[in-house]
């Protein structure tokens, strides 16, 4: 059985998520940690709970979700995998954090592994099964756990919300069909782990979700 531990990190307050099993194996998913003291916390974290992590796996490439990219990649010796349509995201990484007034002390890490749509990843004694969303951004990945009832959604789906379509890469009705088919089929009691913001259900998001 999997278990979710999520720490909130950098001054978009976007979530990181570990998932562990029985094993001890977990995987860090969207590692947002920023500097110092966050890198610090991640680490204190996982090493506290006997972890150990085995890969890196990121919803997309935006910058909030990337800046310990680098940090745990090294760090934990571990590969990286994203959805390939991302990949063009990370050049950019840097100068994006400078118009928010964020210093990166590096570029984020490279990616070592695509992952498609309906691709599984295995840890431990588990499984994910990534899910292609594109519409926030052109590689948005969902992950899910059949077995558990739940997915990391990313900014792909948030609580009586949805991702923000407007920046590079965005589109608004293509978010929407990719909600609609491949999110909405889900059993309804799926419970739903957004990038940022409190977690919701699949059923909770068909009946109160204005935008769907």
């Amino acid at each position: 059985m999997i278990k979710i531990d999520v720490l909130t990190f950098n001054p978009f307050q976007e979530n990181t998520y570990i998932l562990s099993d029985e094993t001890g194996q977990c995987v860090i998913v969207d590692p947002g940690c920023l500097g110092e003291q966050e890198n610090g916390l991640l680490v204190d974290f996982i090493q506290s709970k006997g972890y150990q992590p085995v890969y890196a796996l990121f919803t997309h490439l935006h910058l909030d979700h990337v800046f310990g990219s680098r940090f745990v990649k090294e760090y934990f010796q571990i590969k990286t995998l994203a959805h390939h349509d991302d990949l063009g995201v990370l050049a950019n990484t840097r100068n994006y954090a400078t118009m928010f007034g964020i210093t990166m002390d590096g570029d984020p890490a490279s990616i070592d592994e695509v992952v498609g749509h309906d691709e599984v990843i295995s840890f431990g004694n588990s499984i994910l099964r990534a899910i292609h969303v594109p519409g926030h951004s052109p590689g948005s990945l969902v992950y899910y756990s059949e077995a558990d009832g739940f997915c990391l959604a990313g900014d792909v789906l948030f609580k009586q919300s949805i991702g923000r379509t407007d920046l590079p890469g965005g589109d608004h009705q293509t978010l929407i069909s990719g909600i609609q088919q491949r999110l909405m089929v889900l059993p309804a009691d799926t419970v739903v782990y957004p990038g940022h913001g409190p977690s919701t259900t699949i059923g909770f998001e068909k009946q109160n979700n204005p935008y769907l």
